[in-house]
């Protein structure tokens, strides 16, 4: 079975979260996606890995395995680990330059920017921004071999 693209994995989302009418169901969804997350290593818990501008703490860390970048997370708080599972999701095993040019159009059309309170909206944002740092610097390093 050949390996979904993003953008199928972005409307898959998208029909997920439409069978839910109110955000509070929205809401226990993703705390139920958040229960999908890897459990992460405590060696990757340490400062390096903490995305600033984030209101709860979420470590994010990046490893390139077959020139894919393949990210592993972890939150304290069900909501934003949700958020972030979601982000893998769609752009883990990817390569460094299908996830910089990647729209995250999901986030939209599930109406998540505007259900989240300012800071968690702040945080989402930074959690992309540090995705795609990771993405960058993976291919700046490859593009340097």
């Amino acid at each position: 079975m050949a390996e979904k693209t993003i953008t199928e994995i972005q409307d898959e989302i998208i029909d997920e979260f439409e069978v839910f009418e109110d955000w509070l169901d929205k809401y226990n969804y993703l705390i139920d996606i958040s229960k999908s997350l890897p459990v992460v290593d405590e060696e990757y818990k340490k400062p390096q890995y903490l995305i600033e501008g984030c209101q709860s703490r979420v470590w994010l860390r990046a490893e390139m395995e077959d020139r894919k970048v393949v990210y592993t997370a972890d939150s304290d708080a069900v909501i934003t680990k949700g958020i972030i599972a979601l982000l893998i999701r769609v752009l883990s095993g990817r390569t460094p330059e299908e996830i910089i040019n990647t729209e995250l159009y999901f986030i939209d059309r599930i109406g998540l920017k505007e259900n989240l309170s300012p800071t968690r909206s702040n945080g989402l944002v930074a959690m992309i921004k540090q995705m795609k740092l990771y993405a960058l610097a993976w291919q700046a390093k490859s593009s340097k071999k």
